[in-house]
């Protein structure tokens, strides 16, 4: 998903302005100083890491208007943020219509550019994500849709785009959570059967008695309570790809029929006169050693050699450490839009510690990691105190409890910010006197009673420390109006230190 945005001004002074005040906001930013050479740059091997544009429309060689023209033909993935000095209703019109997102008039605004960049690298994300949501569902999602940079995978791409060109029987091999299921239906989609039925069986949840009906069918009567014909599974992926998951788990007498479904290419309906053809590409998937099965006699050697044709095994999370990052910033995003959270990324220390622990539930258990840490999460981004299980288990990582002020007695006002012995201030977290120290003294060197402004002044200061300057946030968690807090800012001259 790309993050990075490409600040388009000929003032050069504009230009410094805008670029650190979005890498202020987190975003890696690359700069250009007209319509040509931004064009030039995003043509360039690193034009696809853009994922937004700020756009100047006034620019000698070639214009910002002439840019969205380009972007509209070349770059549809890009979003645009236009920058005018006029800000009438004709300009943004007209912009808009050619394609921009949205607009900022300058002198351009912090807080405004901040929440318009954030909004649409989330739109961009989301709709990505809808991209590959109904390409799953349609049977279209290919080897480009999904989440795969390493090596390790790009080697099972390569495999899996060659079986995709016949109809040769596919075994996938890997332990749970790998994401064997999305090769299949990638598979699926790079093969001529793109958009036909893809039907999945979980073959160690269905009941032993029933594995046979919900397989091949039933007739109407055929057993006790088949009060209605049953296509079963086989039928409903005719024409299109039946996915067998832990194909280990059947039993004996159903890997019989299941070898003669595929030796002949039709199937026995439980009580059903005669045999029916069916059409399917048989994709199967164990996490089990099948070798040492078919050496303990617990599945059929015959069977096992007619679905380990063209064998792809998919490598452990932990082998392929290059995917967890554009995994990660696909979960943000995806749990962050699902939970109404604004979060738009994660520190370079909280993913260093991801990347350094063994993942034994693989991709299903990071999901579900980073699923937990937006719920936890109280500020813009992911910490390593996000993720405490982790955390914990990895060597030289530690999450921090933030420090909590002791109870006050009932009726006994105490100071949650306590001072040193000399008066002084105290290392944060520091227990003293039965209080927590969060930093900020009562009391000066002289033992005097500080005065109220200045404590104010230093609260506000570590709020703004604390939350990374979201002003938003420092204000509630203050209990104050954002209008208050940032006249306070500017009273008690804190502007220069945010």
């Amino acid at each position: 998903m790309a993050q990075a945005v490409l600040v388009v001004d000929d003032d050069p002074v504009q230009q410094r302005i805008l670029q650190e005040m979005i890498r202020r906001f987190g975003y890696e930013t690359f700069t250009a100083q007209g319509g040509r050479e931004a064009l030039d740059f995003l043509a360039g091997p690193k034009g696809k890491e853009v994922g937004l544009i700020v756009l100047d429309l006034v620019m000698p060689d070639i214009d910002g208007m002439e840019v969205l023209g380009y972007l509209g033909s070349h770059r549809k993935d890009v979003a645009v943020v236009i920058q005018t000095s006029h800000g009438s209703i004709e300009t943004v019109v007209k912009s808009m219509r050619a394609g921009a997102d949205d607009f900022v008039v300058k002198p351009v605004n912090p807080e405004r550019l901040k929440v318009s960049i954030q909004n649409l690298l989330k739109v961009s994300a989301l709709t990505e994500e809808v991209k590959r949501l109904n390409a799953k569902a349609t049977g279209a999602l290919t080897f480009d849709g999904l989440i795969a940079a390493s090596a390790g995978m790009a080697n099972v791409s390569r495999l899996g785009r060659r079986a995709a060109a016949s109809n040769i029987p596919i075994l996938i091999e890997g332990e749970s959570g790998v994401g064997k299921e999305m090769i299949a239906r990638a598979i699926q989609g790079e093969s001529d059967r793109r958009g036909k039925p893809f039907v999945t069986v979980n073959c160690g949840a269905i009941p032993e008695n029933l594995v046979e009906s919900i397989l091949f069918g039933h007739e109407k009567g055929a057993f006790t309570g088949a009060v209605q014909k049953h296509p079963g599974k086989f039928l409903e992926a005719n024409g299109g790809t039946l996915f067998l998951d832990e194909v280990g788990e059947l039993p004996s007498d159903i890997q019989v029929k299941l070898l003669r479904a595929i030796q002949e290419g039709e199937i026995d309906p439980v009580g059903a006169r005669k045999p029916v053809k069916v059409n399917i590409r048989l994709i199967s998937a164990t996490n089990r050693d099948m070798i040492e099965m078919v050496k303990r006699g617990t599945f059929r050697e015959d069977l096992y050699y007619r679905l380990n044709v063209f064998p792809i095994m998919v490598p452990p999370l932990r082998d392929r450490l290059e995917d967890i990052p554009p995994l990660v910033d696909h979960f943000i995003v995806r749990f962050a839009a699902e939970e109404g959270r604004k979060i738009r990324g994660i520190a370079p220390n909280a993913l260093a510690m991801l990347q350094a622990y063994s993942w034994p539930g693989n991709v299903r258990q990071l999901e579900n990691t980073v699923f937990r840490a937006i719920v936890l999460c109280e500020t813009d981004r992911l910490e390593i105190d996000d993720f405490p299980q982790i955390a914990a288990q990895v060597d030289g990582y530690e999450p921090r409890i933030p420090s909590v002020p002791s109870a006050a007695t009932p009726g006994k006002p105490e100071i949650a910010a306590a001072a040193g012995q000399d008066g002084g201030n105290v290392p944060p977290g520091q227990v003293v006197g039965g209080h927590v120290a969060l930093g900020i003294s009562a009391v000066t060197s002289g033992g005097h009673i500080r005065k109220l402004e200045e404590v104010e002044a230093d609260m506000i200061r570590l709020a703004m420390e604390r939350y990374r300057g979201q002003m938003s946030e420092v204000a509630r968690k203050l209990g104050i109006g954002r209008s208050t807090l940032y006249r306070k800012v500017r009273d008690l001259g804190l502007e220069a230190k945010m």
